[in-house]
């Protein structure tokens, strides 16, 4: 499986149900707290292009976030993406 980054906060709505869709796939991944560390979040948002969380990432490819991953388990196309 490949290795997914996922940069979030602790009180996001979004960051934890982004994270339930993974864990409920048994997929492993490196959560990235972003919420307390500035210097932190600025490299997510130079990475991502965006400066809101979750932003998700598979084997290095920005996949966007929460609505983007739930986007891709719907169409059938998360599978693949982590095989």
């Amino acid at each position: 499986m490949k290795a997914v980054e996922i940069y979030t906060t602790r009180t996001c709505p979004y960051c934890v149900a982004a994270k339930g869709l993974l864990t409920k796939k048994g997929v492993a991944f490196t959560d990235i707290d972003v919420g307390g560390d500035p210097a932190l979040r600025a490299k997510m948002t130079q990475r991502a292009g965006r400066t809101s969380v979750p932003q998700i990432f598979i084997a290095g490819s920005h996949i966007g976030g929460c609505d983007d991953l739930h986007a891709l388990e719907r169409s059938g196309k998360l599978d693949a993406m982590l095989a």
